[in-house]
């Protein structure tokens, strides 16, 4: 038997509140949002239950939602933190059109591959995906391209298409991680 609403709420906002004292992509992504001049306090992170299997969202508002019902590690709530991060500063420094699908598929490359979302790790022993050559590209599209077909705007072909068309600059683009402190 799971855990009481109550008490994931209490886990999820713990992850939360420990992800931004000490987890170091979180610090450094929330730094430079605020030196961005879209600054995101944590009270902007919200803890709520989610239908579906999505861990965490970034909002309509500028706001971030972690789904308590589907984040049971702090490493899980942290790497969430981070991707949704990298899509409020994708949003930040270019004002995406969200219906857009390769302006969508562009952040969602970008999220899945400076978040922890393909690490070895994540994708041998908890998804069961193994492979030598090119391994961390291939998670980086299949993740992008699930992200963005759920995007109404982005049904079937429009989904790959997206991805292709925004892979080659979106993938080799790792602001703000290719600048430092």
């Amino acid at each position: 038997m799971g855990l009481s609403e109550e008490a994931e709420m209490t886990r999820c906002q713990k992850f939360r509140d420990e992800a931004f004292n000490s987890h170091p992509s979180v610090k450094f992504m929330f730094k430079h949002l605020k030196r961005g001049g879209c600054e995101l306090s944590p009270e902007r992170v919200i803890c709520k239950r989610c239908d579906g299997q999505l861990a965490g969202g970034y909002q309509d508002d500028g706001g971030i939602l972690l789904c308590s019902n589907h984040l049971t590690t702090q490493e899980h709530a942290s790497n969430t933190l981070v991707h949704e991060a990298v899509h409020a500063f994708d949003q930040c420094r270019a004002k995406l059109d969200w219906a857009n699908c390769v302006h969508h598929a562009c952040s969602e490359i970008r999220a899945a591959a400076l978040s922890g979302d393909c690490s070895f790790a994540r994708e041998v022993f908890l998804r069961r995906n193994f492979g030598f050559a090119k391994q961390f590209q291939r998670c980086v599209k299949r993740r992008a391209e699930l992200s963005v077909s759920l995007n109404p705007y982005c049904q079937g072909v429009a989904t790959k298409l997206a991805v292709q068309q925004a892979w080659d600059s979106c993938f080799n683009d790792t602001a703000p991680f290719d600048k430092f402190p």
